[in-house]
């Protein structure tokens, strides 16, 4: 398990905030699986608060 590994908002793999691009790129899975399963976690109705509450706490990337 590689612990330098952190969790950041992409700058370059975004859509709105970065967010699920970041996640897909922690996870070496592609963002645009991470945006359908947000996007069904949406219609359940926590998807869009818990969105950009993450999009508030996940730091951008670059930025220490």
């Amino acid at each position: 398990m590689d612990l330098s590994k952190k969790l950041y908002r992409s700058e370059t793999n975004r859509m709105i905030c970065g967010v699920c691009g970041g996640i897909g790129e922690y996870l070496n899975v592609d963002s645009t699986i991470i945006r359908l399963l947000w996007a069904i976690f949406a219609c359940a109705g926590a998807g869009i608060p818990a969105y950009f509450i993450a999009a508030v706490i996940i730091p951008r990337e670059g930025y220490c």
